[in-house]
């Protein structure tokens, strides 16, 4: 997990995929924020804190994560309000956020820990507060990423909106994202799984930035697929994302 962090350090400013997530991200938080007067944002397993910095110009924002080590990279570049604990056992009061956020962290979770961690987050919000959950999405795209990510599933619409829904919450709007990239990936992971994928010490490329003309590309193809979501949802794509609710 320590290279997979620090490989995702590296990657988070830049890499046209971390910039595809704050577009799509955007519009789903302020539609949870709108209206509400410093509001305060938890970040549950917010690895190296790119995210809880992000999340700051929306307002008050934490963060928690069990590795220390994310937390100290993200400490360094200043996400200030971090702390280590477990996403299934979080160290604040109930009820103390209007937004409490889940980035790519319930696919990691055994099945157990998954329900526990959304109850958690369920536990955090106050009445009438959102959570925002992205997840990987779509069976057929598991690849050498997955091995990095240690991956243990992958969501559909049915089976992300199940999660939420068992745990209390009812579901606002829930897309695939990161559609303009599925036809590749299709083609690249599939051709992953058929030689084998590759053991974790030898899948950091899969999170390096790309040539500077590739990234600026596909970071503009991943703005304009998030401006095309402002008015409907993707049927298909890399990643799922969900905005719930606290009723």
């Amino acid at each position: 997990m320590e290279h997979l962090l620090r490989a995702t350090s590296r990657a988070e400013a830049n890499h046209f995929w971390f910039r595809g997530l704050r577009a799509f991200a955007a519009p789903l938080v302020r539609q949870a924020l709108g209206g509400r007067v410093a509001p305060r944002i938890l970040d549950c397993g917010c690895g190296t804190g790119a995210n809880v910095r992000y999340l700051e110009q929306y307002g008050r924002t934490f963060g928690f994560d069990l590795s220390e080590i994310g937390l100290r990279l993200g400490r360094d570049a200043g996400a200030a309000r971090v702390v280590r604990a477990s996403v299934t056992a979080a160290p604040f009061p109930s009820g103390a956020f209007d937004l409490v956020t889940s980035f790519d962290v319930l696919y990691a979770l055994d099945a157990s820990a998954e329900q526990q961690a959304v109850a958690e987050m369920y536990r955090l919000i106050r009445p009438g507060g959102f959570a925002l959950v992205n997840v990987a999405a779509m069976d057929v795209l598991r690849g050498d990423h997955s091995v990095l990510s240690r991956e243990r599933r992958r969501y559909n619409r049915r089976t992300l909106a199940k999660l939420l829904t068992d745990a209390g919450f009812s579901i606002v709007r829930i897309t695939y994202t990161n559609a303009v990239l599925f036809g590749p990936l299709v083609v690249v992971r599939g051709l992953q799984r058929l030689r084998g994928l590759a053991v974790e010490g030898e899948t950091t490329r899969e999170i390096t930035v790309p040539a500077g003309p590739i990234n600026a590309l596909l970071t503009a193809a991943l703005r304009v697929e998030a401006m095309w979501l402002a008015h409907g949802d993707s049927p298909f794509g890399s990643s799922l994302l969900c905005l719930a609710r606290k009723d």
